[in-house]
């Protein structure tokens, strides 16, 4: 089964760095591996000091890579179905203007993108498929659209009455399966993990841990923190330089130990360098200090994530422990949907389904734990 590893974080942090030699270091070892972009910024290709087009071409033996381009998968996959469904609209009486309005499918260029690595992955050619993601908001952005999409498409198009029996139907249906089949991989903790790369500076970590806290709600697991561009300590160096370098990796060490005090202990560390890494032997040395002779694949400095949602019973009711990483300062609210539990921390919102024996029951309370939320429900009958 093909393992995919994503690899995020705030623009200019050196993700598409360390994505590159994570895959180098994977074929290095034996692993077929396949590193692709699907960062706009496209400089995945400059690391690697060659041309990347989006067919995958062979980098060095058993490594491979490609560069998506989102608006050639628009005008070649999205636009036939786009035709059928305009041609469906203006055909049930709306004008031209309006159908054309009703088939704006939001963040397409992305979502075609996130599912070209998915028809890569699915090929079998690769035994793991690196992703050099795009920035953390895109990437955010680009990981809740299969859901929303699905939910787009449901609202928009009523697939099951407004379509019955149409041939336009089956093309929305076959795409809204495809979308449900790319939600269930991302969350699949066997088969994805996302790295997510930071500096050493507290704009960035405030970030990143956001970033850990929207994952989590979308069910995506984190397996791997990494501390990228940090200071040398510059022992026995001598001269203004030296006080510098110092100074800086004083003030980085800082930052490194309230992200440890705030639960983020576990997470590996890449010194930066002076001079900039190009080329496979730069890449692999940053893979050797990264991950030393363990595989890449395991992650790096943290543990598996747990569940989103773990229930347990008390006296008189339930807890419901939402394991989201929640920094000092985080924004959570909650609110009952019916059957669902609305979570919105820091902005990002999502809608979570209660388990089964929770649907009868009231909320009670919620506190903040080391582990995320820990919300209290009365017993059943009481909602």
């Amino acid at each position: 089964m093909t393992r995919l590893l994503l690899f995020t974080g705030k623009g200019g942090v050196g993700k598409t760095t360390l994505a590159a030699a994570t895959a180098a270091g994977l074929a290095a070892r034996g692993h077929k591996t396949l590193v692709v972009s699907t960062d706009p910024a496209h400089s995945l290709g400059d690391a690697f000091a060659r041309r990347l087009t989006p067919e995958p071409a062979e980098v060095d033996h058993a490594l491979y890579g490609a560069q998506v381009d989102p608006r050639g998968l628009v005008d070649g996959v999205w636009q036939d179905l786009r035709g059928k469904l305009r041609s469906w609209i203006a055909g049930a009486g709306l004008d031209a203007l309006e159908a054309e309005e009703l088939t704006v499918l939001p963040g397409v260029d992305e979502l075609l993108a996130l599912t070209e690595v998915q028809r890569l992955a699915e090929t079998g050619r690769w035994h793991t498929v690196v992703v050099d993601c795009g920035p953390t908001a895109e990437t955010l952005r680009l990981l809740a659209l299969p859901e929303a999409v699905s939910g787009y498409l449901d609202r928009m198009f009523g697939l099951q009455s407004v379509f019955a029996g149409r041939g336009t139907a089956q093309a929305v249906r076959r795409l809204a399966a495809h979308l449900e089949s790319l939600k269930s991989l991302l969350a699949d903790p066997g088969t994805t993990g996302v790295r997510l790369v930071l500096t050493p500076e507290r704009v960035v970590v405030a970030e990143a841990r956001r970033t850990l806290s929207a994952l989590a709600l979308r069910g995506i697991r984190v397996d791997g923190l990494v501390v990228n561009r940090l200071m040398p300590a510059a022992r026995g160096w001598r001269g203004a330089g030296a006080s510098w370098i110092r100074a800086r990796r004083r003030q980085q060490d800082e930052v490194l130990a309230e992200l440890a005090a705030s639960g983020l202990a576990g997470f590996a560390r890449v010194e930066h360098r002076a001079v900039e890494p190009v080329g496979l032997p730069a890449l692999l040395e940053i893979a050797q200090e990264l991950y030393g002779d363990g595989d890449p694949l395991l992650g790096v400095g943290s543990d598996p994530a747990p569940p989103l949602l773990e229930v347990s019973e008390v006296d008189g009711g339930y807890r419901l422990r939402v394991s989201v990483p929640l920094g000092r300062d985080a924004a959570v609210e909650l609110a009952r949907v019916d059957d669902d539990l609305s979570i919105t921390v820091d902005g990002f919102r999502r809608l979570v389904a209660l388990p089964e024996r929770l649907r009868s029951c009231r909320i009670t309370g919620a506190e903040s734990s080391p582990h995320g939320l820990v919300v209290s429900f009365t017993g059943e009958g009481q909602r």
